[in-house]
């Protein structure tokens, strides 16, 4: 019963605390006669969700393809170079600082740069949906291979384990919780780069209509496509969770307290 109850109130707060912000724009919209372009009530937003439901789901259908192999990508880039720098001190020294110096340029910035030398298929979206998942990933993954308790590895020592026995009995569990924490970020983010990526080179994709739309200034649509989008990122993210909880059970268990 009372985890029931606790899984009521963290489905339904949120869910709760939308309708008041729907509301309240709802009554915002009609009582100012603020007009559809500038800001669409949510029911015109709803009414192009159902209008343009084609259209928006040939572009979902591109958009979450994209997002799936550049997430994958970074993926397996990221957790690559982890393990690379945790591995390697000189490793860690030579390119961790590049790393996050690469986080201060904009994507949108060099996004052109990609599409010029990668050309217009899908390699350039793959790139930039990457370079954005990256680096929680590689930051994340890192810090949690160095959460291995030093007392348990002094331990494995001792018992004359091999660095792979050590990583498997005791790094790479402790690592997990921090790695998937990487990926839910990621997951949240990789849309944004979706959309950057169809923004310069695409013909296709919900990033590619909301820029149509937005030059034509058709804002419930474009809002539509923005509602898709959003949906598509948090189902990536609860997906995560979902595997997170299905792996890491002994994690969560300690975490609520059961014995």
């Amino acid at each position: 019963m009372t985890h029931a109850r606790g899984l009521a109130l963290r489905v339904g707060t949120p869910i709760a605390a939308a309708l008041v912000v729907l509301a309240a724009w709802q009554l915002y919209a009609l009582a100012s006669g603020v007009r559809e372009s500038t800001l669409p009530a949510p029911t015109q937003v709803f009414s192009a969700l159902y209008t343009d439901r084609q259209l928006l789901a040939e572009g979902a259908g591109v958009t979450i393809g994209e997002v799936l192999v550049g997430y994958a990508a970074a993926i397996l880039a990221g957790v690559v170079l982890a393990a690379l720098v945790h591995t390697a001190p000189a490793v860690e020294r030579a390119v961790y600082p590049w790393l996050v110096a690469s986080q201060t340029v904009p994507v949108p910035a060099i996004a052109p740069v990609i599409v010029l030398w990668t050309g217009f298929d899908l390699r350039p979206k793959v790139i930039l949906i990457a370079l954005v998942c990256f680096f929680p990933i590689v930051v994340n993954t890192v810090d949690g291979l160095k959460a291995a308790e030093p007392e348990l590895l002094d331990l494995l020592r001792t018992l004359d384990a091999s660095r792979w026995q050590r990583f498997r009995l005791a790094q790479l569990p402790a690592s997990l919780p921090f790695v998937f924490s990487g990926l839910k970020v990621a997951a949240a983010l990789s849309v944004v780069g979706a959309v950057f990526a169809e923004w310069v080179g695409s013909s296709s994709g919900l990033g590619y209509q909301i820029l149509i739309l937005n030059n034509q200034t058709a804002t419930s649509d474009m809002f539509a496509a923005i509602v898709v989008l959003s949906l598509i990122g948090v189902g990536l993210f609860l997906l995560v969770g979902l595997a997170e909880r299905l792996a890491l059970p002994w994690y969560f268990e300690a975490r609520s307290g059961t014995p």
